[in-house]
């Protein structure tokens, strides 16, 4: 089973970065600006991102972004010269990428919530030659010595009469834009570090305008779609998901600077939202707010959700109050530029153990710890391949060595493929739990307490047993107050009795994550060794 029907454009394999054969789109645009150049020709009055009480059309972001290239060239930066974003979800976020797309430039994302060390790093790393940030987060900002790459750091206020942002713009003249191969790197995005330093991932204009095609393509995205970005735009999901993707359709971005269920409601429904892409938590905590049922969004035809699975209480739930809404599971990394599966909405239930289907121009083969390919219902590490996974690592031939073979990107999850080409995912690698040689993949564990009443969410984590090796402990972080019998009890009705949490942390304390929002398990890990430790 795949997704060859009538809406998906007609592909042909191509060579790519050197050794590489994919399929890719016969007719695309062929680089970032194209799709945003495209976008104002074919809809130069729709709506195409808003923010707040701003709204610009797509010729205004397209006429905006080529005068900010213009300012960004003023400054002395060339073609292939990185420029480093640490702003926050708004407008001003979406007009950089555009004008580093239109003057050649490689973005690079930042999140707002690393730290000083961290964003030194970056800036080392990648060479950065200018740092647009919030103004909020100068503090953060390295000293001077430390990036001596860095020439240039414009801050970015609410204001924008106050803004340095403001100085790009009003150039007399415009130059053309770059002569880019679709080849070149468009964005380096780093990979989360939960082990290491973090690897720069290099972002291909061919691979973001993949991506981009296939949301557009399997979900049927039209200029008169409507998306919220309520996940932060410096992920690879806010990049792709929902800028280019909606650059790619010439829809609306309505770009929220932080996620609040009862705000994301309210702005659902006063614009009329057809489209997100979302955490299952997410959804949880919108179906949670008392006045779900006073929000009129019927025009909400799209929830993408991946990350995580859907507790099935979720979906019925969303089916009830909302029967217009086609969920779509999507599972993909920064290596795959997003998507590298997607569920078909009229599987979602049946399948709801599944991560969906290979994307179109997308192979997924499940291999043993020799690289061996295994058959159908076998467990092995997942491997991608196709037109949205990446070149390699930004200066970082050893990690892009270890981590690519042949196009194929190590995923470094465990999973399996079925007869009918449907993709699960158990685990990261590093995660599975070894207890007395049975296995136990955490995302099953996790899935089961999801669907208790009283749980927002959790992690399962190793706890070191010198008899078995290993026990399953669990982090539950709860909503109201629940003995941890009851949640074991609620897992051993549903759940084989060696995978049942034997000990349990319970807490309202959110989750620790890491800046791409994953949970850092080996935090939880390490703070479980401490304590045990210091009881013995």
């Amino acid at each position: 089973m795949d997704w060859s029907h009538s809406s998906i454009p007609p592909m042909r394999l191509e060579s790519r970065f050197g050794d590489r054969v994919v399929p890719a789109f016969a007719e695309r645009p062929a680089s970032v600006w194209a799709m945003v150049s495209e976008a104002a020709v074919r809809n130069p009055d729709g709506e195409a991102v808003i923010c707040g009480d701003r709204r610009l059309s797509w010729r205004e972001v397209a006429v905006q972004s080529a005068d900010i290239a213009a300012g960004l060239a003023k400054l002395g930066l060339v073609s292939g010269d990185r420029v480093a974003v640490l702003l926050g979800n708004r407008i001003e976020f979406v007009l950089t990428m555009f004008a580093a797309a239109h003057a050649g430039l490689v973005t690079v994302l930042l999140s707002t919530r690393q730290q000083k060390p961290e964003i030194a790093y970056v800036l080392t790393d990648c060479g950065a030659k200018l740092l647009v940030h919030e103004a909020s987060l100068a503090d953060r900002l390295p000293d001077a010595r430390d990036v001596p790459d860095l020439r240039h750091r414009i801050a970015v206020e609410d204001d924008a009469a106050r803004s340095q942002f403001s100085a790009l713009l009003g150039n007399a003249s415009v130059p053309s834009p770059a002569e880019l191969g679709e080849e070149d790197t468009a964005m380096i995005l780093y990979t989360s570090g939960t082990t290491g330093k973090p690897k720069g991932a290099m972002l291909a204009h061919c691979n973001v305008i993949h991506s981009s095609m296939v949301f557009v393509s399997c979900l049927q995205l039209t200029a008169a779609d409507r998306s919220i970005a309520a996940v932060p735009l410096g992920h690879v999901t806010g990049v792709v998901a929902n800028i280019t993707t909606m650059a790619r359709c010439a829809g609306t971005l309505i770009i929220m600077p932080e996620f609040k269920a009862g705000e994301y409601l309210k702005l659902a429904a006063r614009e009329r939202v057809t489209y997100t892409v979302m955490v299952p938590a997410m959804y949880n905590l919108c179906l949670l707010q008392p006045d779900f049922d006073s929000y009129d969004l019927s025009s909400w035809r799209i929830g993408g959700f991946g990350g995580a699975p859907m507790p099935i209480a979720t979906i019925e739930k969303l089916a009830a109050k909302i029967p217009g809404l086609r969920l779509a599971n999507c599972y993909g990394a920064t290596e795959t530029t997003s998507p590298s599966t997607m569920m078909p909405a009229e599987f979602v239930v049946s399948h709801i153990d599944s991560v969906g289907l290979p994307c179109p121009g997308a192979t997924i083969i499940v291999v043993d710890t020799e690289g061996r390919e295994l058959p159908r219902g076998e467990i092995g590490e997942i491997w991608i391949h196709g037109g949205s996974v990446i070149k390699g690592y930004w200066n970082n031939a050893k990690a892009t060595a270890e981590n690519f073979t042949g196009g194929f990107w190590h995923s470094g999850d465990l999973g399996s493929i079925d007869a009918d080409n449907f993709v699960r995912v158990f685990d990261r690698q590093k995660d599975m739990i070894n207890r007395g040689g049975l296995k136990i993949y955490s995302a099953e564990v996790e899935s089961v307490l999801a669907g208790h009443p009283a749980v927002v969410e959790s992690a399962i984590v190793a706890k070191p047993c010198p008899v078995l090796g290993e026990r399953v402990h669990a982090v539950v972080v709860i909503r109201e107050s629940v003995e941890g019998k009851a949640l074991q009890a609620w897992c051993a009705e549903r759940l084989s009795d060696y995978k049942v949490p034997e000990t349990m942390d319970i807490s309202k304390e959110p989750l620790p994550r890491n800046a791409n929002g994953k949970v850092i398990k080996r935090q939880l890990r390490e703070g479980l060794a401490a304590r045990s430790a210091a009881a013995d």
